[in-house]
């Protein structure tokens, strides 16, 4: 199954969703829906699943042209609908890894943050949170998923100073779980996400998904909605 921006694949327990904009992969209102609506069919018919970019990028963050524009409202709604969606994938009742193929930047980065396993890919690419040095603040969704993540040595300078991490550099801080080959990225991701369908038991994970995570979540999501 596919629809514009992605396209989905059952792989035995694990489902394969492609995320694949054509331009920078960037969170628009109708990347987000297409997003949702794979995840819906993951979580129906699949025990695991993989959501992974295209060739060079993974995600760029939110629709510039909807952050920036003259339409707050829209602006803030797109803030809300990618914050639920970060939310959802914190709280996914199936383990979800992530295939960062390149580049993940602003809400690309916290979405990392988001997953149970992330495996990169080599190369020249940027991952971290760049708001502050594109003139903009990071959210505090983001900033206590971030926090609640990554290593607490480059938390300052991830979300205060923005800096920019290479795949190398994502894997110390945390960003990141695995680096390997541009062309590994997917199998690899493909066969943790099947070890994780085949380990794990549905039940005492979503369980303690909940014992872990719906603490967090549920003050962010508190925090939005004020």
């Amino acid at each position: 199954m596919s629809d514009q921006v992605v396209q989905f694949d059952l792989n035995g327990d694990v489902a394969v969703l492609r995320f694949d904009d054509s331009k920078a992969n960037a969170l628009s209102f109708t990347a987000l829906e297409s997003l949702n609506r794979a995840l819906d069919r993951a979580e129906a018919e699949a025990k695991a699943a993989v959501i992974i970019g295209r060739e060079g990028r993974f995600c760029a963050g939110f629709d510039l042209a909807v952050m920036t524009g003259d339409n707050r409202d829209d602006a803030r709604r797109l803030l809300a609908t990618g914050a639920d969606f970060g939310l959802r994938l914190y709280l996914a009742p199936i383990p979800v890894v992530l295939g960062v193929t390149g580049h993940a930047l602003a809400m690309g980065a916290i979405l990392l943050t988001c997953a149970d396993y992330r495996i990169g890919a080599e190369g020249q690419f940027k991952l971290g949170l760049n708001e502050v040095a594109i003139g903009m603040s990071v959210p505090e969704f983001g900033v206590e998923l971030v926090r609640d993540r990554i290593s607490k040595r480059w938390f300052l300078p991830a979300v205060q100073h923005a800096h920019i991490f290479d795949p190398q550099g994502a894997l110390g801080a945390g960003f990141l779980d695995e680096v390997v080959e541009a062309d590994e990225v997917l199998p690899r991701c493909v066969a943790r996400a099947g070890h994780l369908a085949d380990t794990l038991h549905p039940g005492p994970f979503r369980t303690t998904r909940d014992t872990c995570r719906a603490d967090l979540a549920r003050r962010l999501r508190d925090g939005l909605t004020a």
